[in-house]
C-alpha cells in the first residue's frame, strides 16, 4: 500500500546531536541563570550605595573658593552623619537649597572673638589654624565679642578674605538641624585621595 503524499518520513537525531542540543540547552540556562543572579546582585549593591551615600555618607562636590587651599572648586568630598564636631572639622550644611562646606571654629557656649589682623580667638585663646594661607578679617558684621547660641557651631572658610560664613549675619551661626554631616574624606581628584584634617 502507498503511503500518502502528505506523511513525509523523518529521520530520528543521532544520539551525537541529541547530546550537542542537551548541552546548548543546558548553557543557554545556565547563562540566563548567572546573568540574572548578577543583574540582582548590581541592583542590591546599587541600592545599597544609595542608602549608605543619602543616610549615612553624603558625597558632596565643592563648589567656590571660600575653603581654598584646603578644598578646590570641583573637589569631591564624603561626608559622615551624626559626627561631633570639634574645632578644626570640616562641616557640610544646609543654607536654604544649598550645601556649603566650612571649618567649625567654635561650639555652642564658646566666645569667639578676631582682631583687625584676622586671628581668632575662642574662650580669650588664639586658635592654631595650620590650614591657613592668610588670614582677614573679612566680611564680619558681628559685634566681637562672640558668644555662639546654644545647639549652634560658628564655621568660617579658609580663605578668609572672600568667604561669607558666620562672622556675617547673612549666614550667622550653624544650627544642629542643619548640618549635613563632617567632611573626613576626598575622593577626586585622585592626587588629593584620603583624609581630611
Amino acid at each position: 500500500m502507498k503511503q500518502p503524499k502528505y506523511i513525509r518520513s523523518r529521520e530520528l537525531p543521532t544520539v551525537e546531536q541529541l547530546t550537542a542540543e542537551l548541552a546548548r540547552e543546558t548553557y543557554r540556562h545556565q547563562y540566563r541563570r548567572v546573568l540574572q543572579s548578577t543583574v540582582n546582585t548590581l541592583v542590591v549593591v546599587a541600592a545599597i550605595a544609595v542608602l549608605v551615600a543619602t543616610i549615612w555618607m553624603p558625597v558632596l562636590q565643592i563648589y567656590g573658593s571660600s575653603m581654598t587651599p584646603t578644598l578646590d572648586e570641583g573637589n569631591i568630598v564624603v561626608s559622615l552623619k551624626g559626627a561631633d564636631f570639634q574645632p578644626g572639622d570640616l562641616v557640610a550644611f544646609y543654607l536654604g537649597n544649598k550645601i556649603l562646606v566650612k571649618r567649625c571654629i567654635a561650639g555652642p557656649g564658646q566666645w569667639v572673638d578676631m582682631d583687625a589682623e584676622g586671628n581668632v580667638f575662642v574662650d580669650g585663646k588664639p586658635l592654631d589654624e595650620p590650614y591657613l594661607v592668610e588670614k582677614a578679617l573679612g566680611e564680619c558684621d558681628l559685634a566681637l565679642p562672640y558668644q555662639v547660641p546654644e545647639s549652634r557651631y560658628f564655621c568660617m572658610g579658609d580663605h578668609r578674605s572672600t568667604s561669607l560664613d558666620s562672622r556675617h549675619s547673612t549666614i550667622g551661626c550653624v544650627s544642629e538641624e542643619q548640618i549635613v554631616g563632617k567632611i573626613v574624606f576626598r575622593v577626586w581628584p585622585l592626587s588629593g585621595f584620603g583624609t581630611l584634617s
